[in-house]
């Protein structure tokens, strides 16, 4: 799947902050699958922003607990993680530390 780039695009809105970035390596023992890809999913549906993480190009929606076990990410993978809506910073911030997590 390629990235879409006009919905990345870093262009401000009225009302809608832009986007944030951060590449985090999965730090979890056993990656993210089964028990640790619901939990990540949990966590990420309790932001209002639309965040997304990125593996070799591929984008791969966090609130959606398929798209997140099927990209088999794997303990040592490195992700971009991306959010973009009103509470983007705290989002990043805490699935960052969940991802990051040993």
């Amino acid at each position: 799947m390629e990235i879409n780039k006009k919905a990345f695009s870093n262009i401000k809105r009225k009302g809608v902050p832009t986007m944030v970035e951060k590449r985090v390596k999965i730090g979890i023992k056993e990656g993210l699958k089964s028990k640790p890809a619901a939990q990540f999913v949990e966590k990420a549906n309790t932001f209002n922003s639309n965040i997304t993480l990125i593996r070799n190009e591929r984008v791969i929606a966090a609130k959606s607990i398929m798209g997140v076990m099927a990209a088999a990410l794997t303990p040592g993978t490195e992700v971009t993680l991306v959010a973009e809506g009103n509470d983007e910073a705290k989002a990043l911030d805490s699935l960052e530390k969940f991802l990051s997590a040993t």
